[in-house]
């Protein structure tokens, strides 16, 4: 068998088929001010990002029982792939707030994000009703199925998060993703382009595309697409070890291995964009009050 470098692997798990939590994350540049919460958008550049984080995380250790400031230091903290310590958070704040479903949500969504599939899969059904239910939750529930293996019930929460918003890109691409993972290229494929050509599908969307793309073995088609948001040495090196996973015995093992590690994957993306300023970063969604 053969297994990717050291070198390939980040690359793979870059570009890899990263859930995304959908709603996470809102497209702008936000500054810590009176009115900071869990619906300013958040930075778009990693120093600015870590700057504003640490505001808000001095303002979280002035009041730690404000929701709001909880929340919005919750979610910086989420962009910045420091799972553990917005599990920390949420979690003290769902002590203090139990009934709260936007707390409960953005606690279940920590949760998944840190790997903590079945923790996350009692916390969300909680952060909703069957009455109003919340299209955000109901894709952090998706993500949770398929980090479980179940994709077929994945996708019915996919296709009722996309009833209550549809078109929604980031949903769209969970479930693209979704379809890649069930082996089901072609829809993959087709529910990726659909996503990508939303308003709003960011960099993440689109790479996922690639990937599927290349798993299809449309390298051309792969490179293209990659190349819209990365160099093209980067783009050709994500195509490139893409080929060197599928040339593997089971390539599907690896990729669900990877699509496990998406702390390791949004780090990566991260670190591209602290080093070469080449990507703008959005996180696991749009616009989220979680």
């Amino acid at each position: 068998m053969l297994i990717p470098s050291s070198k390939a692997r980040p690359a793979v798990a870059g570009l890899l088929a990263t859930l995304l939590l959908a709603g996470c994350q809102g497209i702008g540049i936000g500054g810590l001010t009176g009115s900071a919460g869990p619906d300013t958008a958040l930075p778009t550049s990693t120093p600015q990002l870590e700057s504003y984080t640490d505001d808000l995380g001095r303002a979280y250790e002035a009041n730690p029982d404000n929701k709001q400031i909880a929340l919005a230091y919750a979610r910086a903290l989420r962009a910045l792939t420091r799972y553990a310590q917005a599990v920390a958070v949420t979690q003290r704040l769902a002590a203090k707030y139990p009934k709260d479903m936007d707390v409960l949500g953005a606690y279940g969504k920590a949760l998944a994000e840190d790997g903590r599939s079945r923790e996350a899969q009692s916390v969300l059904p909680e952060a909703h009703t069957p009455e109003q239910p919340n299209w955000s939750v109901l894709s952090a529930q998706g993500v949770v199925a398929d980090q479980l293996g179940d994709h077929d019930q994945a996708q019915q929460y996919y296709s009722a998060a996309l009833k209550i918003a549809p078109n929604q890109p980031e949903v769209l691409s969970n479930l693209g993703l979704s379809y890649a993972l069930a082996k089901q290229l072609p829809l993959a494929e087709s529910t990726l382009r659909q996503a990508t050509a939303e308003p709003g599908a960011d960099m993440r969307v689109r790479q996922n595309l690639a990937l599927v793309l290349a798993l299809e073995g449309k390298f051309d088609a792969a490179q293209n697409v990659a190349q819209q948001d990365l160099s093209p040495v980067d783009a050709a090196e994500n195509v490139a070890s893409i080929r060197e996973m599928i040339a593997q015995a089971d390539p599907w093992d690896e990729i669900r291995k990877l699509d496990k590690k998406t702390a390791i994957a949004k780090k990566d993306v991260r670190q591209r964009d602290a080093q070469r300023r080449v990507l703008q970063p959005t996180q696991l969604g749009a616009a989220d009050p979680q």
